[in-house]
């Protein structure tokens, strides 16, 4: 599975990473200034330079805080604090380690190995390393700076987590469906996990609809040769799997392999219908074909995963087979690692379908027989295919400036700078096209001056969300352009592809 947001949870040689953002007890955040390389926290939102990537040594039970310069934080013996070595230039001063509040508040303790001090407030936003004691003003709440829609996975089980009747269970060796979304919901220092039907997990492993002291759980994470991030409950259980319905609830008090966690990228699943209105399917075996009406089963539904490094996709079966290209140009799915064969270049063609190209140059066509091959040069309604996402029942949508959300309580209009993420429903159609609905109930719709508004009582407005990359998509609105970000949070449908380069500005693009 890919890492979370392109960072969380990634496994270099050497390392686990992180991105968080680090929370005084002025509710500042630690902030790395973009010229200088100074310190400071008086950051009020976590934004681009408030973001911090712990990495952890799989090897020493420490850690290391970058910037989003991509470079390291240091303390020498007196407290002073720089940011501006490199990978290279590292020197043992740039090692912390992690230590945990002693009254469950979740607040996390950053002591420096070399020199013993502990990084915190000193006077006004200054920041230093000097104590020696870890008192209030050395104390941080950690924030993951993430999409707060993921995959959850046991380090030990080698499972995912999933909602099964009233429990989340960690039995599922590919996440697969919208009840193996979770939702990570950050709240004065604590996380709380809300699955796909809006309910919470309480420490004693059952679900309940509201948030309380008993859903609500500290973040700690492990360094060394065994590294993951661990949860732990108000009376101080770590969450763990139990059992052999591997049901997630807070039972012990030390920490092993089997309440470590780490979080992945949820990808889209979609269903994939041919010109014919027929669903494509693996139900008839290891051939991909387009025969199904009715049905809409696991093997009606496939994976997109994205490969920034070739710009290609593959595509994910419910078996945890990829879809392969054959020698005589059949589409079948028995693959089993990846290889050139299961990539394919996907196309966007802007009325709601999309285009398959093989690894062969060709596109992918809807035979009579409903087999898919790719034997095609130019693209007919027979090389379209329309795509509805299923494992998203609903978006939180994030830009680079921030959540997607309403502007005040009293208002339908979006802006694009929130601070806490909001939830819009969303509901597909097999042409391809989406209808949006906000959290007041009322659906998106697109005013005079191309914003974004959810005041329509029916469904009238119509969007289409493209796949662009590792958990990011544009949105187009009926007016045939994209939804486009603004740093003073105006959100608006104006955006269009680059006519000379036929790129698209990362104002378009949408974590999803």
């Amino acid at each position: 599975m890919a890492a979370v947001n392109g960072v969380n949870g990634t496994n270099s040689k050497d390392l686990w990473q992180w991105k968080v953002g680090l929370i005084t007890k002025d509710k500042k955040y630690l902030t790395a200034e973009t010229f200088g390389h100074k310190i400071n926290a008086a950051g009020t939102t976590l934004k681009k330079k408030q973001t911090w990537t712990l990495e952890q040594d799989l090897v020493e039970d420490v850690i290391y805080i970058k910037s989003h310069l991509n470079c390291y934080m240091s303390a020498d013996k007196y407290g002073n604090l720089t940011c501006d070595r490199t990978a290279d230039e590292l020197d043992g001063s740039e090692k912390f380690v992690v230590e945990y509040s002693k009254d469950e508040t979740g607040k996390w303790g950053f002591r420096n190995q070399l020199h013993g001090n502990y990084l915190g407030l000193a006077q006004d936003d200054n920041v230093k390393c000097f104590e020696k004691t870890m008192g209030p003003k050395q104390m941080w709440d950690v924030q993951l700076s993430i999409h707060p829609q993921v995959n959850l996975r046991n380090v030990n089980r080698k499972r995912y987590a999933h909602l099964c009747d009233d429990e989340i269970q960690v039995t599922e060796i590919i996440p697969w469906g919208q009840d193996a979304l979770i939702i990570l919901h950050f709240h004065e220092g604590k996380y709380s996990f809300k699955t796909c039907d809006n309910r919470f997990l309480h420490r004693n492993g059952t679900l309940v609809s509201e948030m309380d002291e008993d859903t609500k759980f500290s973040l700690e994470v492990r360094s060394g040769s065994t590294s993951g991030m661990c949860f732990k409950d108000r009376m101080g259980h770590y969450l763990t799997a139990v059992g052999a319905t591997a049901t997630m609830k807070g039972r012990n008090k030390t920490v092993t392999k089997d309440e470590l966690f780490t979080l992945a990228d949820s990808h889209p699943q979609v269903v994939i219908t041919a010109h014919t209105g027929k669903k494509v399917s693996i139900r008839q075996g290891k051939d991909v074909s387009a025969n199904q009406t009715e049905e809409e089963g696991d093997k009606e539904v496939f994976q997109l995963e994205y490969h920034k490094k070739m710009d290609l996709w593959s595509i994910r079966c419910v078996d945890n087979t990829l879809w392969g290209l054959e020698a005589v140009g059949g589409i079948q799915a028995g693959a089993k690692e990846l290889s050139k064969n299961t990539m394919f270049e996907v196309q966007w063609c802007g009325d709601g379908t999309m285009t398959m190209k093989a690894a062969n140059g060709k596109y992918l066509a809807n035979r009579q027989t409903g087999h898919l091959e790719a034997k095609s040069d130019a693209v007919s309604d027979k090389e379209a295919f329309y795509v509805r996402i299923v494992n998203r029942p609903i978006l939180i949508l994030r830009c680079e400036h921030g959540f997607l959300g309403f502007k005040s309580n009293s208002s339908s209009e979006y802006v694009c700078n929130k601070s806490v993420y909001q939830v819009i429903f969303l509901e597909g159609t097999d042409t391809g096209y989406y209808h949006l609905r906000g959290l007041n109930g009322k659906y998106w719709s697109v005013t005079d001056d191309s914003s974004i508004v959810a005041d329509s009582a029916k469904p009238n407005t119509r969007f289409l969300l493209e796949f662009r990359g590792l958990s990011v998509m544009t949105i187009m609105a009926s007016n045939g352009c994209y939804l486009k970000s603004h740093q003073n949070g105006l959100c608006k449908a104006i955006g269009k592809v680059d006519e000379e380069t036929g790129k698209l500005d990362s104002s378009l693009i949408w974590e999803y």
